[in-house]
């Protein structure tokens, strides 16, 4: 079998200062699992779209339908504006997401022990960590988020802008489906490793008040149907958002459509420390994109300061995807063993400043790929 085939896509902003820690955590579990991985950097985004008058290196979106995963930075940087309006950049996430047909986007929002969050001060904890382990799934291709809008002009004035939902019994389905198996897959996890919890889908949505909502709800008890073994839950957004804030211990996997998932998973980044320790995954039935959460951040851009925790866990997302999908064993071990690494460095404070640390970037990485390396895992 060849290798896997990995696109990179350091991006703008932050994003260039991250994935030299991601690459270098990646070279670290290929030394440890003796596996190897073909990886190319394309240039994209933003500011290369300042340098070239292009939002892509030519064939960088033809490189990524052909990877085995895609691992992103972040997009975006201020003045860079396309001439219709759009902020440069935005044409490769949407690119990937609806070229690619990236229906699911995913968010683990775990706190890591030794991990402070700011609900209530800023290096104050609440809970313990076991409280704050949920994954939200955001439909990815419709909702708020389609290109179903535009503005009425009269005399050069916009006078009416006009956004439409697009809610599918498609679209709602499949995003349905992946939230109970990933439930599916968190409860056999559970059940290895003898931890009693019960498995859950919250279904998020304003279904008292918009009729696309009601057809998402009633997609999602129709799947629902068929697995028994995960509790049916539903919740208003409104009312979540309380609930996620005070009681984030209720909830394992939430599925919300677009927009409101967009919403959502940003407040759930709160629990568990904050942007910097957010990561996600945008997957479809055939190829997938890992991103940090929290953007470019323009203001620190190639200070060497961000916290890389997030994309670190991308890495991991990736490999667990990659694995899976590859019946590949040794990089389903590989994420354990990131796993792992990054929970002793979190414990140990290896922070950077958003966490209460005085680490840089570039410190940070190597103390996690030094982890990598040398770690005792449980047989």
């Amino acid at each position: 079998m060849a290798k896997p085939r990995i696109v990179v896509l350091p991006g703008d902003g932050v994003g260039r200062d991250v994935m030299p820690v991601g690459m270098q955590v990646l070279e670290a579990l290929q030394e440890r699992h003796g596996f190897d991985v073909d990886v190319q950097e394309v240039r994209c985004g933003a500011q290369y779209w300042q340098e070239s008058g292009q939002e892509w290196e030519q064939g960088g979106l033809e490189a990524c339908r052909d990877a085995d995963a895609i691992l992103l930075g972040a997009v975006g940087w201020p003045g860079a504006t396309l001439p219709n309006g759009d902020i440069a950049g935005t044409g490769v996430v949407f690119g990937l997401r609806f070229g690619l047909d990236l229906y699911a986007n995913i968010r683990p929002c775990r706190l890591y022990e030794g991990v402070p969050h700011k609900v209530s001060d800023r290096f104050t904890q609440v809970w313990a960590p076991e409280n704050v382990d949920m994954v939200i799934l955001r439909e990815n291709t419709e909702g708020s988020y389609t290109p179903t809008k535009g503005f009425l002009d009269r005399g050069g004035i916009k006078e009416v802008a006009v956004d439409s939902r697009v809610i599918t019994r498609k679209g709602a389905l499949r995003i349905h489906e992946r939230a109970f198996d990933v439930a599916e897959q968190r409860r056999a996890a559970r059940e290895a490793a003898g931890v009693g919890r019960e498995s859950k889908v919250t279904c998020v949505d304003k279904s008292n008040v918009r009729a696309g909502c009601r057809l998402f709800r009633a997609c999602y008890d129709e799947v629902a149907e068929a697995h028994p073994q995960v509790t049916r839950d539903h919740a208003y957004v409104d009312a979540f958002t309380q609930w996620l804030v005070r009681n984030p211990e209720w909830f394992d996997v939430a599925v919300a459509p677009n927009m409101l998932g967009d919403i959502v998973t940003d407040l759930a980044a709160v629990l568990q420390g904050g942007m910097g320790m957010a990561a996600s995954g945008n997957v479809g039935d055939r190829h997938a994109m890992f991103e940090p959460v929290h953007g470019s951040a323009p203001k620190h851009a190639g200070q060497d300061v961000v916290n890389p925790y997030a994309m670190v866990q991308c890495v991991g997302m990736m490999l667990d995807h990659v694995g899976r999908a590859r019946g590949e064993r040794r990089m389903l071990d590989a994420a354990a063993t990131l796993e792992s690494a990054m929970a002793s460095c979190l414990r140990k404070r290896v922070f950077t400043y958003d966490l209460g640390g005085d680490l840089k970037t570039s410190e940070v990485g190597r103390r996690v790929a030094e982890a990598v390396r040398t770690i005792e895992l449980q047989a």
